[in-house]
């Protein structure tokens, strides 16, 4: 296995975050309410590492290190499973889990269905992230796994919608989503600089 010490840290931190958010809740940490904020900070996690997973081959290109490509599957599967503990946070603490309920908050909150189809997208990656489904899928599961921009765009369409009365922080995540999204065009891939050794192939 290469780079292990890598995979290892990030292992780690994926752990620990959850598991610290629920000693802040189990202490009274966390304000009156804290059931919504460790579904905001799961939601949050997830998007934080989806736009990490898609950062690692700009750093690839600029840095030549072939660590970054590494670990980029499994921050993407860390991505998932932090959106699976966002929306099972979300049942519990929201809703009690009362299924009945679901239907009312579908209807009185639309960015619930666009979170919704964004866990679906990520849940048909996740499946698919495997050696098995490259060789099954071939050519079709490079373009299958090109939803991942589309699972971004809905990701902080549904934070937007969450938090519209103050945009500071959205727009920092828009921004990198959008410098992530924008050296997918060949034309500006192409001008990104190779800071150690020759020249880096085309995403």
């Amino acid at each position: 296995m290469r780079y292990p010490w890598l995979r290892l840290a990030i292992f780690v931190l994926g752990c620990l975050l959850p598991v610290w958010w629920l000693y802040e809740a189990a202490m009274n940490l966390l304000g009156p309410d804290p059931g919504k904020i460790l579904v905001d900070r799961l939601g949050l996690g997830a998007l934080i590492f989806l736009l990490i997973t898609l950062s690692m081959t700009p750093l690839q290109r600029l840095t030549g290190w072939s660590g970054w490509i590494v670990v980029r599957r499994q921050l993407g599967l860390w991505c998932f499973a932090y959106i699976v503990l966002h929306m099972t946070s979300y049942m519990v603490f929201i809703l009690g889990l009362d299924w009945g309920q679901l239907g009312v908050e579908l209807r009185k909150r639309p960015y619930i269905i666009v979170g919704t189809l964004g866990f679906l997208g990520l849940l048909a990656l996740a499946v698919t992230s495997n050696r098995y489904s490259q060789r099954r899928l071939g050519a079709r599961w490079k373009k299958l796994h090109k939803l991942v921009y589309v699972i971004l765009g809905l990701g902080l369409l549904h934070f937007l919608w969450i938090v519209r009365s103050d945009l500071k922080e959205w727009v920092v995540y828009a921004s990198i989503g959008a410098v992530l999204l924008a050296l997918r065009i060949p034309a500006v891939w192409r001008r990104v600089p190779r800071l150690i050794g020759g020249r880096g192939r085309a995403v």
